[in-house]
């Protein structure tokens, strides 16, 4: 690495946000291959969000972190966190925000500019703030999408190229999942993920636990791998007691990383719109995704074609809320067990496809 100015790396949010903005770190370290490249993060407010660095790791995407708690009005916080910036050298800062509204930026670019840095890229001003929507699929692009277009000037962030989505997990994080899954015996699994830390995307334990009957029904020679948070073993107990065959509850075991790395040997996996859905679709694996309408249609949807994603469009549709007093979630509890079995057999038959087609081409490059 040269002994160059400091790339800083501006992105805010958790387990989610850090994943689908994946595409744009691996730009930026195409683009800056000889700078030191920091992330400057929050520090997570809720208990189930987790830190980027747990998400990024030792993936050589950035090579050190900065944090601070967002909402902040203390000048000794802002002066401590100026002169770190200026301490560091930094003369270019990417910009990888969601749309917070124009104030905000000018903001924060007043604030990098009183910190010495000299380039800005990717503030969302104008259309760059905005997710662009195609009348011809009634869906919305997705943020991933948008924070590519912000980052234009550097590159293509090939949203579409499934390597732009690689974590990197190391030999170490794949050596941990292969051993928390040997009590499996091999055995092909399922993977949930039912937890959400936001109550208008949670679909409910009790539907949770409607589902599994049913499911076995659907995968019988399946076992059932639960991933989360230590706070969701206890839920996801109360799930697993309803499901006939073998299964693993790894709720607090894993770090994120090693999730992902739990995630790519897991044929479907099952959640609503959360962080182990993103890592789920970042290592290939087919979802079968259960949304609520509190965002617009195709913003927060999986990377890639594979997957299932169960979304009502009620007249409600893009409220933001964190918590649905009026409408009583109707979005989310309008979905049915049925609608998601219906969806993880159509992903199941999807991923044979799948499958079949690239032993086939395998097949005839050997001829």
């Amino acid at each position: 690495m040269g002994s160059g100015n400091t790339v800083l790396i501006y992105r805010l949010g958790s387990l989610g946000d850090t994943v689908v903005a994946l595409p744009c770190f691996h730009l930026v370290a195409r683009s800056f291959p000889d700078r030191r490249r920091i992330l400057l993060t929050n520090v997570p407010v809720h208990s189930k969000a987790l830190p980027a660095p747990l998400i990024l790791g030792e993936s050589s995407l950035v090579h050190g972190y900065m944090s601070y708690s967002v909402g902040t009005r203390n000048f000794f916080a802002f002066a401590k966190l100026c002169s770190k910036i200026r301490q560091l050298k930094v003369d270019t800062v990417v910009y990888l925000t969601a749309p917070r509204g124009e104030s905000a930026v000018r903001r924060d670019e007043c604030f990098f500019r009183f910190c010495g840095v000299k380039r800005l890229i990717g503030l969302p001003l104008g259309e760059l703030a905005t997710h662009r929507y195609d009348p011809a699929t009634d869906a919305y692009e997705a943020e991933s999408s948008r924070l590519a277009r912000c980052l234009a000037q550097l590159g293509d962030a090939a949203v579409d190229d499934p390597a732009s989505w690689d974590l990197l997990l190391t030999a170490r994080e794949k050596a941990c999942a292969t051993r928390v899954l040997h009590p499996l015996g091999g055995e092909a699994f399922l993977a949930l993920g039912i937890a959400s830390k936001v109550d208008v995307t949670d679909w409910g334990l009790e539907n949770w636990k409607a589902l599994m009957p049913k499911l076995h029904r659907e995968f019988p020679e399946h076992a059932l791998v639960f991933v989360g948070a230590e706070e969701d073993r206890a839920a996801a107990d109360s799930v697993t007691a309803l499901w006939a065959g073998r299964s693993l509850n790894l709720s607090g075991a894993l770090s994120p990383r090693e999730s992902a790395a739990v995630l790519r040997q897991s044929d479907l996996f099952l959640g609503p719109d959360s962080g182990p859905m993103h890592l789920a679709a970042s290592v290939g694996t087919p979802c079968v995704s259960i949304f609520s309408a509190r965002n617009r249609p195709g913003v927060w949807f999986p990377f890639g074609a594979a997957h299932q994603v169960i979304y009502h469009k009620t007249e409600c549709f893009g409220c933001g809320l964190a918590v649905c007093s009026t409408e009583k979630k109707r979005c989310i509890l309008s979905i049915s067990v049925d609608e998601v079995v219906a969806a993880a057999r159509r992903a199941a038959d999807k991923r044979r496809e799948s499958v079949l087609t690239q032993r086939l081409e395998a097949q005839a490059e050997c001829r």
